[in-house]
């Protein structure tokens, strides 16, 4: 009888563990916070992942992007490193982005703790789903203003993220699917659809992307 309930009792005790592991870790693998870190360059050695999408991908392109990691014995980033020659009407773009396949559904936000240097800091998240990473497809995008002197979080909510093709917006009723997103991108843009117009070099450090 004593083992009987001895048993029991253990029994019990696993499933409590197994109960409270699920509740903590959710199911899709994102933490009780409800957060999921994508890329975390102060744990990465390298950006192998990361590929440079700038405007010489067009004949009239002069653009250039580089993605590395710094790192010494007491920290490590990564930085976005642009050098933007755009057109005389401000078409241009200097970005990097990482195709793979991202199931963000659930969630409403992408966080990214960053650093601007130089003497612009307009940015843009630049998101595609569902394989759709080139053109003549669209894009999904959200424009941010990089923090300079200090870190900061910028936070860019889904809902914000609207269609665009070359700059510009495209007026459809088609949403991101945020359980396919398949490309994640950041550029600096010239502006040629925007009323501030950029060009030269500027950096974007990285801590880390998030979606919460």
């Amino acid at each position: 009888m004593f083992r009987r309930i001895f048993l029991l009792n253990i029994f019990t005790l696993q499933c409590f563990i197994l109960l409270f592991h699920i509740n903590i870790t959710g199911t899709n693998g994102i933490s009780g916070t409800d957060e999921k870190y994508l890329f975390d360059f102060t744990k990465t050695d390298d950006v192998d992942g990361w590929q440079e999408q700038s405007d010489t991908v067009r004949s009239v392109g002069m653009s250039k992007a580089v993605f590395v990691i710094l790192k010494n014995s007491e920290f490590r980033r990564a930085i976005f490193f642009a050098l933007l020659n755009p057109q005389p009407n401000g078409a241009g773009f200097a970005g990097i982005r990482a195709l793979g396949s991202y199931d963000l559904s659930g969630l409403t936000k992408l966080s990214l703790l960053c650093r601007g240097q130089g003497q612009f800091s307009g940015f843009k998240v630049v998101l595609r789903h569902k394989g759709l990473n080139n053109e003549p497809n669209f894009s999904f995008e959200q424009y941010f203003q990089a923090p300079k002197d200090e870190f900061a979080v910028r936070t860019l909510p889904f809902s914000e993220f609207k269609a665009y093709y070359r700059g510009k917006r495209v007026n459809n009723n088609e949403t991101l699917d945020l359980s396919q997103v398949t490309s994640i991108g950041i550029q600096m843009y010239g502006g040629v659809y925007q009323t501030v117009k950029q060009k030269g070099p500027a950096t974007l450090e990285i801590d880390w992307i998030k979606a919460e």
